[in-house]
């Protein structure tokens, strides 16, 4: 009986809620936390390809023509973001993206061969950090400032480095970094004017 409910809901419900929604997208934005993995080890990050690569098989890609358009849609242009980009100090955010772009790899190329536009970028909707510099002896060094989720209480870290590149070893996660909450208060964002400015190149 169970097996037979889930499949009705697979058939029914999840097909039907993609048709309804989703099948005539032509521009796709898929944000990715690839900062938690960091701390949570190799199957984490293994987990998480492998729900992009599939993700990326729900749906139909490739360079749009005016039968296409009217008929069958397709996406053409697709921006994949990393989001906290308020979780890491300035100076990492290039780092963060190179580990998107490397976390994201067997989804792009898959993307990639259907000849549609892509880009990468780090983002955060809600700014809850602010970046500035702290002096630890008699060295300026990026720091994050904010108040800390558990308890309210302010915190001025540096998190330390993201690698650029997914994590080796045996335990596959980064021990230069420490991934902290905080609470969101400020309505500042990061990344969110070039997702715009991206989104009208596209020609929304």
């Amino acid at each position: 009986m169970l097996r037979e409910r889930y499949k009705y809901y697979c058939e029914r419900v999840v097909k039907g809620f993609y048709k309804e929604h989703f099948l005539r997208f032509d521009r796709q934005i898929v944000l990715v936390d690839c900062l938690q993995p960091l701390n949570s080890g190799p199957q984490a990050f293994n987990d998480m390809r492998l729900a992009l690569t599939q993700l990326m098989q729900s749906f139909h890609y490739g360079q749009r023509t005016l039968f296409r358009r009217l008929f069958s849609p397709v996406i053409d242009k697709l921006l994949f973001a990393a989001t906290k980009a308020d979780h890491v100090t300035i100076d990492q955010h290039s780092n963060m993206v190179s580990l998107l772009q490397q976390l994201i790899q067997d989804a792009w190329q898959n993307a990639a061969f259907e000849g549609i536009s892509m880009d990468c970028l780090g983002l955060a909707s809600i700014q809850a950090t602010q970046s500035g510099l702290i002096e630890v002896n008699g060295e300026k060094i990026p720091a994050l400032r904010g108040n800390r989720l558990s308890d309210g209480q302010p915190l001025t870290i540096y998190p330390g480095e993201v690698p650029a590149r997914l994590p080796g070893g045996p335990s596959g996660s980064s021990r230069d970094f420490s991934l902290k909450t905080f609470v969101r208060r400020s309505w500042m964002s990061i990344g969110l004017c070039r997702t715009f400015v991206s989104t009208r190149r596209w020609n929304f």
